[in-house]
């Protein structure tokens, strides 16, 4: 025990919570071997708080059973139940279960032993085939004190017989075992029996200088045979017992022996030996008290566990630092967490209000009609009445309202099929043509491996170059001239290539009045914010170039240049 409550100091100052409920328990245990139940009972309920602490379920199952035994060795049947059951409900395997159940059920049928009888015999064998010795000893002893309450002696010797068995490396518990079965002989007049085991036990004690088992031996036998009404050998074991305890400095012993010596002089008559005894006993008492090495070995321990409940006291309040700490420390990580969700939640909405922008910004920029397109199709009607050309301005009218229906419909697309803006290019085609039949001839030549119905090209992005090619350049010419549009496709990307023998750039900025100029200048630069804009929403890398041919031919080719785009 001395160890047990040292190592108990050790691991309370250290705050090591493992150790502590191991050394909780094993403090336990040796108070339940020394017999003191309630001791015993205080630690293990110490021990079962640590240990689900730590969520050990293995260590928790084998202390609550434990508590449930010595709560039931106090006569606390109802807590007992409670935790048998306790234990069953957390044990690992059905044996395990059923072994505490039994004990519960056992408990339940206190006042009816016969119904506890299978209850014992079922946990026999549970606990034989799980080879666990101590319990076995117990069960056999739970057998043995069933029997006693049944009146049949004979087979609770046999259990308690059984019971030493399985005791063999416990001498304590076989010395108890024996002495059970003494007080059974006894209790059936068989005094010779009883008197027998005393004095073998007696004997076994003298060889290996056991006092405490000595008086004890020499206090059953003084009571054997009193019971046996031999009175003279009472005396003489009484006496002895009395003489070894108080050399051996037991006073509780000591005590007790002369309380039984007393009892029997004075119910003799004999006054005078009784006094003689008290002041013997009296005139030494204060050196017995020092030599009592029980009451110092008491003391000791008295200083000791005040020693572990400060400590405990202390480990309380680590644990509740810790505990507060802990808090905090959960407190301002969920704070950091919160903010930095409510930073990404900011950024995020910031990132979505931004694209927001980029989307108003670009469907903004590709519904800005070209004014000069919408003026020259209204001039081109004009002249066309004005000539008696009704029936070319009929026709020009219908395919101008196609034409601008299929560009409103598609307004609000960032994307559109090629198949589409192929035929929304020769609507646009055909009107320019008509208007200037006499200036250029055009050709629209789709690559065979580009799937028409699949593949998306970048809406209204190609139309302002083609006005620019015709308007700024073929219109000029003395001559018919040719306008081409190529979709190409080349290593996974689209190539659209826009080239005309127009007059070229050169020769159409000498010719540029300052109001076309600023047209020109605005139709490049929406041209450029929208292929900016479509890049940082959809990271297509979409690029353009435009130049001059080079002498002596005449004219510009314009190039757009984007990835193959099948999905949006």
């Amino acid at each position: 025990m001395s160890k047990a409550v040292k190592n108990l100091e050790k691991s309370l100052d250290v705050n090591d919570e493992g150790q502590i409920a191991k050394n909780y328990e094993t403090l336990a245990n040796e108070f339940q071997d020394k017999g003191n139940n309630a001791k015993a009972e205080e630690y293990y309920k110490k021990a079962l708080i640590s240990y689900t602490k730590l969520k050990l379920t293995e260590d928790k199952t084998r202390v609550t059973r434990s508590l449930a035994k010595v709560q039931e060795n106090q006569k606390n049947f109802d807590s007992a139940i409670k935790n048998y059951e306790v234990a069953g409900s957390l044990a690992k395997d059905v044996s395990e279960e059923k072994i505490n159940l039994n004990d519960a059920n056992r408990l339940r049928n206190n006042a009816n032993p016969a119904g506890q009888t299978n209850y014992v015999d079922s946990n026999i064998e549970l606990l034989k085939k799980e080879k666990k010795g101590n319990e076995v000893t117990e069960a056999y002893v739970q057998k043995a004190q069933n029997s006693l309450e049944l009146k049949d002696k004979k087979v609770a010797i046999e259990s308690y017989k059984k019971a030493i068995a399985y005791a063999k490396d416990k001498p304590e518990a076989v010395i108890n075992l024996k002495n059970e079965i003494a007080n059974v002989y006894a209790s059936d007049n068989q005094f010779e029996k009883a008197i027998d085991i005393n004095e073998k036990l007696l004997t076994e004690a003298v060889t290996r200088q056991d006092f405490n088992t000595q008086i004890k031996q020499l206090q059953s036998l003084a009571s054997l045979y009193f019971k046996k009404e031999e009175p003279k050998k009472a005396l003489l074991s009484l006496k002895e017992a009395y003489d070894l305890a108080y050399n051996k400095g037991n006073s509780a012993e000591a005590k007790k022996t002369l309380s039984e010596l007393v009892k029997y002089y004075k119910a003799e008559g004999n006054e005078k030996e009784s006094m003689a005894l008290y002041e013997g006993f009296l005139k030494n008492f204060d050196q017995l008290i020092q030599s009592d090495t029980t009451l110092i070995n008491t003391k000791k321990f008295q200083v000791t566990e005040g020693k572990i409940r400060q400590l405990e006291k202390e480990k309380s309040l680590k644990d509740e630092l810790i505990t507060k700490k802990n808090t905090f420390n959960y407190f301002l990580l969920g704070s950091i967490l919160l903010l930095l969700l409510l930073f990404l939640f900011i950024v995020k909405s910031l990132y979505s209000i931004k694209t927001k922008n980029k989307e108003i910004a670009l469907q903004s920029l590709r519904r800005e009609m070209n004014p000069h397109f919408i003026f020259n199709s209204l001039n081109s009607v004009n002249q066309f009445i004005s000539e008696n050309k009704e029936l070319e301005a009929n026709k020009y009218l219908t395919s101008y309202s196609t034409l601008m229906r299929d560009m409103m419909e598609n307004s609000n697309k960032d994307f559109i099929i090629l198949d589409k803006e192929v035929a929304q290019l020769q609507k646009y085609l055909d009107l320019e043509h008509l208007r200037f039949q006499d200036k250029f001839d055009f050709e629209i030549t789709v690559d065979k491996d580009l799937d028409t119905e699949t593949v998306f090209v970048p809406n209204m992005i190609i139309q302002p170059h083609l006005e620019n090619a015709i308007w700024h350049g073929l219109r000029y010419l003395d001559k018919k001239g040719f306008l081409h549009l190529r979709f190409q496709y080349n290593n996974e990307k689209v190539i659209v290539a826009i080239e005309d023998n127009g007059i070229g750039l050169t020769q159409s900025r000498e010719l540029k009045t300052s109001n076309q100029k600023a047209h020109e200048s605005r139709g490049l630069n929406n041209t450029k914010e929208r292929i900016g804009l479509l890049n940082q929403l959809y990271k297509k890398n979409i690029c353009f170039t435009i130049r001059e041919k080079e002498l002596p031919e005449s004219g510009t080719i314009v190039e757009i240049i984007f990835p193959l785009i099948d999905k949006i």
